[in-house]
């Protein structure tokens, strides 16, 4: 690490993402403090940082705020300011109304509005300029995902001694619902600007090798895996992201987490089977479609509330934008409606939370369901069906996980549905609420398999590896 001409440390590795792993929280008081963000970003990338006394530069997630660099818990992170316009135009409507729903399959239809456009044009440079800062001479810089698409190519102007990475977590569109956003080849050359761009799927780095040839020239380099652009070469690829499974199966096995799990089935008034959803409050988590699932399994009588409940958790998402809260309206209204049906005085068919649970608290939820139901119209990896499966290490439980997740393509021995498919999501709940005990345990064996070998570590790992990224002097393994 180097000084830079601000006589702050230069680091040799910088993660850039839309926020800091820590968020600065206004008291009613009037008074600031640090939080740690929720999120597998977080989770994902700490070990990586500390090990290599990298830098994270991230917004801290209060507008029209001044924070100086600081170091939190071992972490040196550089914070980049945002006006509450900025917020709103760049964040909540370039980055989540225009992007987001055109990335997951327009699920909900995109708004493209020129002033937020120039917005993100706006930030996406300042974040640049703030990472030119950051790093030390020849240093290799991680950018994160779709908030930042154009500063690869920004960073890439400001200093081309920097190796540069740049991964999306969010799955990437076909090309013929990319050719729908007025400012395609500007985000293209952006990702262009990158020595390496990380997709999780297959399908994503096919998508973005036919736009980069046909929307910004780019020839085929030296195998599958390589784009040239300018006489420079890009590399792409997949890396399916995951989670740190062995601390989620060493939580899970603790005593703490399987008391709570026994009385969270407990509290659920011990039922034979219990269902269970965890996710984000966004549309494109198909959190209705379980539940019109659920209800018409009821309806028909092949399972009854007094033997089967759901438990449905939605962290509170975007709760400013009026999709979101009509969305929070519906199924609310939804599972109303299925308790006033079905449900007996102390008895709900259907216990709905709308709120963030501890990690522990997670996990005994986890322990304690006997069917995972994670059901995304569209969905990047989904983590939340990798983190059930390494909480699973009874071999119990079964996963009913959307073939629209990335994690679809790893998890093969879940049992799979089209979410679009109403009665092929009902059918298949069914089989995996009744599945022998001798099959479930083997498909969750495969399962854990799977998860417990290709860990966040690994991810990590492997896409910095592709960068040409050395390894740390001191790191452990290689």
């Amino acid at each position: 690490m180097t000084e830079g001409g601000t006589g702050s440390p230069r680091a040799d590795f910088v993660v850039v993402a839309n926020r800091l792993p820590v968020d600065l929280e206004k008291a009613p008081d009037g008074s600031q403090r640090w939080k740690r963000s929720p999120g597998g970003l977080v989770t994902a990338l700490e070990p990586m940082l500390r090990s290599r006394e990298g830098a994270w530069v991230g917004w801290p997630g209060l507008a029209d705020t001044d924070v100086e660099p600081l170091v939190e818990d071992g972490l040196q992170l550089h914070p980049v300011r945002l006006s509450a316009q900025e917020v709103e135009d760049y964040y909540e409507g370039f980055s989540n109304a225009t992007l987001w729903p055109l990335y997951h399959d327009v699920v909900a239809p995109p708004a493209f509005h020129r002033h937020w456009w120039q917005a993100y044009v706006r930030v996406n440079q300042r974040f640049a300029e703030a990472v030119a800062e950051v790093a030390a001479e020849g240093a290799t810089i991680w950018v994160q995902d779709y908030q930042l698409q154009l500063l690869p190519a920004a960073l890439r102007e400001l200093r081309p001694d920097l190796r540069i990475g740049y991964f999306l977590h969010i799955p990437f569109p076909p090309t013929e619902l990319f050719m729908q956003l007025p400012w395609r080849r500007e985000i293209v050359e952006g990702l262009l600007g990158a020595d390496l761009v990380g997709f999780h799927t297959p399908g994503g780095v096919r998508n973005f090798r036919w736009l980069a040839t046909h929307l910004a020239g780019a020839k085929a380099g030296y195998g599958r895996n390589e784009i040239v652009v300018d006489g420079r070469p890009v590399k792409i690829g997949a890396f399916p992201i995951s989670i740190d499974s062995a601390a989620l199966d060493q939580l899970s096995r603790s005593d703490a987490v399987r008391k709570r799990a026994a009385e969270v089935r407990a509290d659920l008034g011990n039922p034979d089977k219990i269902i269970l959803g965890v996710d984000r409050l966004d549309y494109t988590k198909g959190i209705d479609v379980r539940l019109l699932a659920l209800q018409e399994l009821l309806e028909e009588g092949r399972v009854s509330a007094g033997d089967t409940v759901m438990v449905q958790l939605a962290t509170p998402s975007r709760e400013r934008v009026e999709h979101y809260q009509r969305m929070r309206n519906d199924i609310e209204q939804s599972v109303g409606r299925i308790n006033g049906e079905f449900a007996r005085v102390g008895f709900p068919a259907v216990h709905y939370l709308h709120q963030s649970l501890p990690r522990e608290e997670l996990a005994a939820f986890f322990l304690a369901a006997d069917v995972m139901l994670v059901t995304p119209l569209r969905d990047g990896m989904n983590l939340v069906a990798k983190e059930y499966v390494a909480c699973r290490h009874d071999l119990g439980g079964a996963l009913v996980l959307s073939e629209f997740a990335g994690a679809a393509i790893e998890l093969a021995q879940a049992f799979q549905v089209n979410p679009h498919d109403t009665d092929g999501v009902k059918n298949t709940l069914y089989e995996a609420l009744t599945v022998a005990p001798e099959e479930g345990r083997k498909r969750m064996k495969a399962l854990r398999r799977q998860v417990m070998t290709h860990d966040v570590d690994r991810w990590a790992r492997s896409f910095l590896h592709a960068l040409g990224m050395p390894e740390p002097v001191d790191a452990e393994h290689g």
